[in-house]
């Protein structure tokens, strides 16, 4: 038993992925990994609807959150390159029979962790108030900005060891531990923030203490089972001192998850720069809105496409390629019926999604509008999805890099930035700028993936 959750093995297949319907396997790391990040989500979506039904000032509060998204989102980059570049591995030397190999893996993952957050802690308090200036700040929503950001740096070796690690977790077999990992910080988060935001009339900076107790908890209980859980694999201290191979391996597999992170703060900062000269504090808000949509449309697709990276993870290191190939097709089928639901959903009711974050009248009619727009061809977005999940889940790295730089860097931030200049879009050409994206980078994706890695299988 681990915390009065039953560990125990339930059946091979949950361990061997080379057995088993391949659907199945995916859909059992899926559902606990989608329930998982659905719970992750609430600690800050839960932040902002609290935030944006402050009396008086919940706009701007809200607006001011929302420029700290650059940060929590470089955050999340550096999780996801040490996370997504050694959670793959680990599963391709599990499947290999490599355990000493996948010790070491787990192990360099968490030291590169520890000396990351670290670095990440210090640069961002001491340049806390220019960065945000930079990232779209205005002199009414700086205070509230900072007083949101100068908490939750605190909270930065949390963060990182939750979202790093819990994927080993995942591939050792144990979906529903790495589901409870966020459960119980975001039941937790879910507690306190009404308490400290209210109760203790501590407003932003209310908000951000209980985020970083919450994953204060989650982080101990990760730990906690890696080191004394029942895995057949843990994480041990001689196994913690950096290899060169190891490290280079792990950081040019997660690399792709590192630039999906690191181009969408990119992709933040502009946004908020050019709606800022263009729309000003109100449509700067009404992104955050905008943002926090999109976290939780794309949810059930990224679900999918991690419950299945460690699957056909597995299978390709036990050189299975049909079951390799079978699990690509689930994971596509499954993520396009869902997104073209979910852009009908948006389409037909928008102003329901922005009222869970506002009842201000001007930023739901406004907000409603630009959703429309942003979620145009959102089925689109999820052939990215697929297509670089699998290039990850098979350590073709390269090639995921490349599609998240070119949906990133090379669509969306030039179009942000002169869409608005042409035939008076103004903040409408930010808007337009992610469905073009969507539609010329998730069909790149896709096919080349199907081309050149399906196909050759």
């Amino acid at each position: 038993m681990f915390g009065g959750i039953n560990t125990k093995k339930e059946s091979d297949s949950q361990h061997d992925f080379s057995i088993g319907k391949v659907w199945i396997n995916i859909t059992a790391q899926a559902v606990p990994l989608t329930i998982a990040q659905l719970v992750q989500l609430l600690y800050n979506i839960v932040d902002r609807i609290y935030i944006g039904h402050l009396p008086e000032v919940g706009s701007l509060a809200l607006t001011g959150v929302g420029i700290t998204f650059p940060i929590t989102t470089l955050i999340l980059a550096f999780a996801n390159l040490f996370g997504t570049g050694g959670a793959p591995l680990f599963s391709i030397e599990r499947g290999a029979k490599n355990e000493e190999k996948a010790k070491e893996i787990m192990g360099n993952v968490f030291t590169m962790i520890l000396i990351s957050s670290l670095i990440i802690m210090i640069f961002c308090y001491v340049l806390r108030v220019p960065m945000l200036y930079l990232f779209g700040a205005s002199d009414e929503t700086i205070i509230y900005a900072e007083s949101y950001i100068h908490i939750y740096i605190f909270g930065v070796l949390f963060s990182m060891i939750v979202t790093g690690m819990n994927g080993f977790i995942s591939s050792l077999g144990y979906p529903r531990i790495a589901m409870w990992t966020t459960i119980i910080g975001a039941v937790l988060n879910l507690i306190l923030d009404p308490i400290f935001i209210f109760g203790f009339s501590m407003g932003v900076q209310g908000a951000a203490l209980a985020t970083v107790i919450s994953q204060c908890v989650s982080a101990i209980w990760v730990m906690h089972f890696l080191i004394a859980g029942e895995a057949n694999i843990k994480l041990k201290k001689s196994y913690m001192k950096l290899k060169f191979q190891t490290v280079t391996s792990v950081l040019g597999l997660g690399v792709s998850g590192f630039m999906q992170q690191a181009t969408n703060c990119l992709v933040q900062i502009v946004c908020n720069v050019t709606l800022q000269t263009y729309g000003g504090d109100l449509y700067v808000g009404i992104m955050t809105i905008i943002n926090s949509v999109r976290e939780m449309a794309t949810l059930p697709v990224t679900g999918i496409s991690s419950g299945g990276q460690p699957v056909i993870g597995y299978n390709y290191g036990a050189e299975k390629p049909d079951r390799v190939k079978e699990g690509i097709r689930f994971m596509a089928i499954t993520g396009i019926v869902y997104t073209a639901f979910m852009w009908l959903a948006i389409e037909l009711f928008p102003t329901a999604f922005i009222r869970i974050f506002s009842n201000d009248a001007q930023t739901i009619e406004l907000g409603a509008e630009a959703l429309q727009i942003y979620f145009m061809g959102f089925v689109f977005m999820s052939l990215q999805f697929m297509g670089q999940s699998t290039f990850v889940g098979l350590g073709k790295a390269k090639r995921a890099v490349f599609f998240s730089i070119l949906r990133k860097v090379i669509i969306v931030i030039p179009l942000t930035i002169f869409l608005p200049m042409f035939m008076g879009l103004g903040t409408n050409g930010v808007f337009i700028a992610e469905p073009v994206s969507n539609l010329v980078g998730g069909l790149a994706c896709f096919i080349t993936m199907y081309v050149t890695l399906y196909r050759k299988l």
